[in-house]
């Protein structure tokens, strides 16, 4: 991962979206068997099983303690993959694209439609997503989740204890 990495919370009302923005210096086929094979999606962001086609439901387990299911929105290999989880008031939509920059790849994820309190600790969480995203394309080990989102609650605006 770049020092490039961009996190913003948008506010839409009382609802908002975390958009996050980096480079990793991986082929963009390294990147979405990253996001899409469930071997690896293990080993940095979520246990997940179920089907990856269009309209299938995946079933994940989230380093960040998160569990649930989510719908198949959109999947255009390698480039697009959107995830809907709840639904109603309670939906979110989880989107990754990927494009080719030079020898890398830049990742632009957003997920949408939080209550507008709590997309500060998405945005950190999504923050040790994309670096554990990033030691997963180095085939390195991650570290716990947990402390390193606590390390970085605060940059995000919230005060701990």
């Amino acid at each position: 991962m770049s020092d490039a990495l961009q996190v913003s919370v948008i506010p839409e009302g009382d609802r908002g979206t975390v958009h996050l923005e980096d480079r990793f210096d991986t082929d963009i086929a390294d990147v979405w068997s990253a996001i899409t094979d469930p071997e690896r999606t293990a080993r940095w962001i979520a246990v997940v099983t179920g089907d990856f086609r269009v309209g299938g439901e995946l079933r994940g387990s989230f380093t960040s303690s998160w569990e649930g299911t989510m719908r198949v929105e959109v999947c255009e290999a390698p480039h697009r993959l959107r995830l809907l989880s709840g639904s109603g008031d309670e939906q979110t939509v989880m989107e990754a694209v990927l494009t080719e920059d030079g020898d890398g790849t830049r990742v632009v994820i957003e997920e949408r439609g939080l209550p507008i309190a709590d997309a500060p600790y998405h945005a950190a969480g999504w923050h040790v997503h994309l670096e554990d995203l990033d030691t997963e394309l180095a085939r390195g080990t991650r570290e716990p989740w947990e402390p390193r989102w606590r390390e970085l609650l605060p940059a995000y605006g919230i005060v701990t204890a």
